[in-house]
């Protein structure tokens, strides 16, 4: 303790023995007269309250607190410090057989209760009177605030504007409960409802409006942030309790709506104790570490204080930066290794899995530009495919437990590079399954918003410019989830795993390409007039919509909330190799249209018997002609 505290808690207990003393000269006077008090019972009753009551403040860190932030906590632990002390005081003179006066007692009590309740309040009325002129002088031009939400993200809100944001004027909250209708929440007035907010803008001319729901759900989030934008006043949102715990943002700071919120539904919840028992101890490897899927993955782990955490990429930058940001959440508690290894090395894999023998191995690094496969479809082959067996079989020769790996919904029917290599490293993954060895599955989710490969970077960028925002045709349509939900459904297939299966999310209705592209001109405050949407036509490898399974593959079983099992196609794993290193050196569009053949019409049909050089040269003979898009 430095010698400020000292002096600080030595004041604090100076003060409240003068109030004590005085208490106790104020009772002993008003009580002579009545009742036959001996001077050292005054003494004695005084002197063992405070070496008590003393004892109890320090123990209980209350002489510590800050006064001028007194709560109604801290209040309450005063008076049952209070209570007790004088309690007990009466009580061991009443067994020891002292002379002891109980008016005495409870009148001393009620003064010294009252003497420290007032001398908090006041300290705090004073504080708080010093930081309203100081906010006065600062905030001479102010920012007139309408506030969303009347509940405690609201109050919360409020209460720290009210402290430190002098800049800001809150004129008032709307809150779609009928019963706070015309009622108060510290001071501010609740002026009416989320459909009377355009109303309200114009008659209190506010400046802004702050949403302060940190619970709001998607749609609701989109309803009410539909009706701010029928005024032209900037909306925002505090930050959620997540942010302020981390450090992020401090509450009365705001951030913008992102179009991630609009878009995202329920988030799915984790059995928390049911992966902390997986996590919880033991040594993780995480592939991909440094990408978009493989950073959230470690986030969350680190959540669970794993014993050791490795984080392995090929990419330098991106495994420091994840590195630095972990190393600094979690300094001296959970020890995390950054690992630069290319997955396509078979010998570095090994040797790193003998290095750490993890207990469980989170694969995310993949190539997942749809494409930029499509133009490099052999560089695609040796890292999804290729780099997934040798991360699975490294992992099983060591033992690992658990082996799950990221797959996608472009591996179903896949009409491209990316999908039927993803396709392949499924089958190669899930059949390495053994009873009473690793258990290995993957996992399969849509389009992530928000990761580097997203349309919604460069929707934005497009926006930004003036448009126009181009969408490839009008009626393609995608799953979306969220980097935080597609990260979880990862760590919670890894409890629920048997072995051999491959997990989906029940990801709700798909989403319109152009329907994404209209929410997002709105969220930057323009007009479909203002900014106009081209189609510029299918690219290579795209299809108008994605699938989860293959009819073959569906089970209809539910695992998990929101979270449903698939059977996975099993097969040759060195039928496959040899099939796809007799690609290695024919041309692009030949091994693309080997790789589509392959996995639509191979694996689909659970049939990896095949003749690899019949397969290549009657591909030669299509003169890679493309593969029409169904439906």
């Amino acid at each position: 303790m430095k010698v400020s505290q000292y002096i600080k808690t030595f004041s604090v207990i100076g003060l409240e023995l003068i109030l004590l003393i005085l208490s106790g000269i104020v009772t002993y006077t008003i009580l002579v007269p009545y009742v036959d008090l001996p001077i050292n019972y005054y003494f004695y009753f005084i002197l063992n309250v405070f070496w008590l009551y003393t004892a109890m403040t320090v123990f209980l860190k209350i002489s510590s607190s800050l006064y001028r932030y007194t709560s109604l906590k801290d209040m309450i632990r005063i008076f049952l410090t209070i209570s007790i002390s004088f309690t007990s005081v009466g009580l061991i003179g009443l067994i020891t057989n002292r002379t002891i006066s109980i008016r005495f007692i409870i009148v001393s009590y009620m003064l010294f209760l009252l003497l420290v309740f007032g001398e908090h309040v006041l300290i705090r009325l004073v504080y708080e009177k010093h930081q309203k002129k100081r906010m006065k002088f600062k905030g001479s031009n102010k920012i007139n605030t309408l506030v969303v939400g009347a509940g405690e993200g609201g109050k919360l809100f409020i209460q720290q504007v009210q402290k430190n944001s002098p800049n800001l004027k809150i004129i008032g909250v709307v809150d779609d409960e009928y019963y706070l209708q015309h009622k108060t929440i510290l001071g501010v007035p609740i002026i009416g409802n989320t459909e009377s907010i355009p109303r309200i803008v114009a008659e209190k001319k506010v400046d802004q409006i702050s949403i302060a729901i940190p619970s709001l759900k998607s749609q609701d989030l989109e309803r009410i942030y539909s009706i701010c934008k029928k005024t032209t006043t900037k909306v925002n949102l505090i930050p959620s309790v997540e942010e302020v715990m981390e450090g992020k943002l401090s509450v009365q700071r705001f951030r913008e709506i992102d179009i991630v919120e609009l878009l995202g539904r329920d988030e799915v919840t984790l059995d928390t104790e049911m992966i902390k028992e997986n996590i919880r101890g033991n040594v993780i490897l995480v592939s991909g570490a440094g990408g978009s899927i493989g950073s959230e993955i470690c986030r969350i782990l680190c959540s669970m204080n794993p014993q050791k955490l490795i984080l392995l990429g090929h990419g330098e930058n991106s495994i420091y930066k994840i590195q630095g940001e972990l190393n600094k959440a979690y300094v001296n508690r959970i020890n995390i290794v950054p690992i630069i290894a290319d997955i396509q090395d078979k010998k570095r894999i090994m040797q790193v899995m003998r290095m750490f023998n993890p207990d469980v191995v989170y694969h995310a690094a993949a190539h997942k530009h749809v494409p930029m496969m499509e133009s490099n479809p052999y560089e695609a082959i040796k890292n999804n495919v290729i780099g997934t067996k040798n991360m699975a079989e490294a992992a099983k020769e060591v033992g690992v437990d658990t082996f799950v790996m990221i797959s996608t919904d472009k591996a179903v029917n896949p009409p491209n590079v990316m999908g039927a290599t993803k396709r392949i490293a499924e089958m190669i993954v899930t059949s390495l399954n053994e009873p009473g060895k690793t258990k290995f599955t993957a996992v399969r989710f849509g389009n992530v918003l928000g990761s580097r490969g997203s349309v919604v970077p460069l929707f934005s960028e497009q926006i930004s410019s003036g448009g126009p925002v181009t969408v490839t045709d009008k009626r393609m349509m995608r799953y979306f989830m969220t980097i935080p939900e597609a990260s979880r459904l990862v760590i919670q297939a890894g409890t629920l795993t048997q072995g051999g299966e491959i997990f989906v999310l029940d990801m709700g209705k798909p989403v319109k390409i152009v329907d994404l592209a209209k929410r997002m001109i709105k969220l930057y405050g323009y007009s479909d007039s203002e900014i106009s949407i081209v189609e510029t036509g299918i690219r290579p490898g795209e299809k108008l919509y994605e699938e989860l399974l293959v009819g073959s593959e569906k089970t209809g079983v539910k695992v998990y909330d929101k979270i449903f099992v698939g059977r996975a196609v099993k097969g040759s794993i060195p039928e496959a190799i040899e099939f796809l290193t007799s690609l290695e050196n024919e041309e692009d569009h030949i091994v693309k249209a080997a790789l589509l053949h392959y996995s639509n019409e191979i694996l689909t049909d659970n049939e990896i018997q095949m003749n690899t050089k019949s397969v290549v040269n009657s591909e030669k003979k299509l003169e890679a002609k493309p593969v029409l898009q169904k439906g």
